[in-house]
């Protein structure tokens, strides 16, 4: 697909300066895509067992192992699952499957972390806060917080970023047992 995308840039940045019409360039690459996808969605066949899965990533890996392990995980994860890859400096490739939700980032705080030996943050049946402002004031949380408090149910609070008055006060909170929460 790279390069199919790179030999298309070029040659139409080479029409484009011989003079031809960018707008009509633009048309004709939208209507290969459309007659290309048609033609891979008539040609192509779905996988379902886990054999074919198998091979299909044995082929796409060129390794059968690997073929294996995807086919692995699709089994665990489902069609609508996420299956995550990483380049791992040992000698044997392992499958990891991750019950619930794992993010990129970890907790605000260290003053988060319920379980010491581990260094996680594990909630059991938590109400999640998700938004995509900063939180930076308590006063903006508190009401949520209140009635979360009369639940005795931990919080996740998942944000574009949580600091200032808002991290003080729900780690103080945390430390004197008023409720536990996570901001991530």
């Amino acid at each position: 697909a790279t390069v199919l995308a790179q030999a298309m840039i070029q040659e139409g940045l080479k029409n484009v300066t011989s003079g031809a019409n960018p707008v009509g360039i633009r048309q004709g690459i939208d209507k290969a895509v459309a007659v290309a996808l048609e033609e891979l969605a008539a040609i192509s066949k779905a996988v379902s067992s886990k054999e074919e899965i198998a091979q299909v990533g044995s082929i796409s890996a060129a390794d059968e192992e690997i073929g294996q392990f995807i086919s692995e995980a699709m089994e665990k994860v489902g069609n609508d699952g996420v299956i995550t890859i990483e380049e791992f400096k040992g000698f044997k490739t392992e499958l990891e499957v991750v019950e619930g939700m794992q993010f990129d980032r970890g907790y605000a705080s260290p003053y988060m972390v319920t379980d010491s030996d581990k260094m996680i943050a594990d909630l059991e049946n938590p109400y999640i806060l998700i938004t995509d402002k900063k939180i930076f004031s308590f006063q903006d949380i508190l009401p949520i917080l209140e009635q979360i408090v009369q639940t005795s149910r931990p919080i996740l609070i998942v944000a574009e970023d949580v600091d200032g008055d808002a991290l003080t006060n729900i780690v103080l909170n945390r430390l004197r047992g008023t409720f536990t929460a996570v901001a991530v």
